[in-house]
């Protein structure tokens, strides 16, 4: 039994970890623009949370520890 097993794991083990290439670099043309968020704090509507005015969460209501937005 398990001279069929152990060659079959081994080869599978290969195709699946060892067989894969590293993953491409994201590739930015000049109209696109990468979004870093990095000068806006997270902050809530209501129950909505949202960074640099756009929606974040998902819909999840904002916990009340989050800042209210002016």
């Amino acid at each position: 039994m398990y001279t069929r097993t152990v060659p079959v794991i081994a080869a599978v083990f290969q195709a699946l970890f060892l067989s894969a290439g590293p993953a491409p670099a994201a590739t930015y043309t000049d109209g696109e623009v990468l979004n870093t968020y990095v000068d806006c704090p997270l902050e809530r509507i209501g129950t909505q949370l949202v960074r640099c005015d756009n929606l974040t969460g998902t819909g999840v209501d904002a916990p009340y520890w989050i800042p209210e937005q002016k």
